[in-house]
């Protein structure tokens, strides 16, 4: 997900879009672990994405 459209959302939207990558991110995990899935690239790419949520987070934590 882009970084504009993160930035759209509102405060509650934001914590409801982590919360779904981070247990996504979980259960890729999860899946990886079992063998049944070797996407390394969706993997980097979850990741990514949850960092950007973080970052736009901090951002506004010290915007306040």
């Amino acid at each position: 997900m882009k970084a504009e459209k993160l930035r759209d959302l509102d405060d509650r939207e934001l914590a409801q879009q982590l919360a779904e990558a981070e247990e996504r991110l979980f259960r890729w995990r999860f899946q990886m672990a079992m063998g049944q899935t070797e996407g390394l690239k969706k993997y980097k790419v979850l990741k990514k994405d949850r960092a950007r949520m973080l970052t736009i987070q901090r951002e506004r934590g010290l915007a306040r």
